[in-house]
């Protein structure tokens, strides 16, 4: 099963994006959370993930996050999180983290 989040993902917007995604988590072994559209976003957009895989890990299964755009898997490295967000690390090259 496969999730989108928007194209703008804030503070602003986290609660609705969270009161419509959360409702369609399955106990599915994995899940995808495609997050290719994401271009408006903020620290909040990070939480929303972390509470969606939290709430597909309660009903039985995982998520995984595809399509993240660099500025985000940036900000999730800044926060610290980006390891509790499986998918993340493919969205950058390996060379990036030796730099």
């Amino acid at each position: 099963m496969a999730l989108t989040l928007p194209y703008t993902l804030t503070l602003a917007t986290a609660v609705q994006t969270l009161r419509t995604l959360e409702p369609t988590l399955t106990g599915s072994a994995r899940m995808e959370l495609d997050a290719s559209a994401l271009r408006d976003f903020d620290s909040a957009a990070l939480a929303v993930m972390l509470q969606l895989r939290r709430s597909a890990q309660a009903a039985g299964g995982d998520l995984r996050i595809t399509g993240a755009p660099r500025p985000l898997v940036e900000l999730a490295q800044l926060y610290g999180v980006d390891e509790a967000l499986p998918g993340l690390e493919e969205a950058l090259p390996v060379a990036a983290n030796a730099a």
